[in-house]
């Protein structure tokens, strides 16, 4: 692959970020005729369900990109995104959630944040408003394990 086509991969990916869906597909969709990496998977299986609506390709393309590079976050974030069009909300969180177990990506953040999200309870038998819950709660964010 050319810089030439990395530059207009990393370029379309950001208009998506922008909210420049439909920009973005045309980039994606164009620089995939010249091959397919698991990031341009991911963002153009994104912008094909948000512009057009096809959503069980568009997630199944995140899924290709998990599957040849488990460790990138963003395919997360793309899939979390393509679940919450198809109206699937609790599959969005546990994508979003396995994302930022790979590593924290803001825009994963962002998100849940969206969602109006709390973090789930360290210690899921006792109340969230349980001392030892709030106090292990804390410690954790405090040392970036959260």
């Amino acid at each position: 692959m050319s810089e030439t086509w990395q530059q207009m991969v990393d370029e379309a990916l950001i208009a998506a970020e922008k909210g420049q869906t439909m920009i973005a597909l045309l980039q994606l969709e164009e620089a995939a005729e010249s091959g397919m990496t698991p990031q341009l998977k991911s963002g153009l299986g994104y912008c094909l369900a948000k512009e057009r609506r096809q959503l069980q390709k568009g997630a199944n393309l995140c899924l290709e990109a998990m599957r040849e590079e488990p460790r990138n976050p963003a395919h997360d974030l793309y899939l979390g995104r393509v679940l919450l069009l198809a109206g699937q909300k609790e599959k969005a969180i546990r994508a979003f959630r396995q994302g930022l177990k790979k590593g924290r990506d803001p825009r994963i953040m962002g998100d849940l944040r969206a969602l109006g999200l709390r973090a789930p309870q360290v210690i899921t038998g006792l109340p969230r408003a349980h001392p030892l819950n709030r106090i292990l709660g804390k410690m954790l964010s405090r040392f970036g394990m959260r």
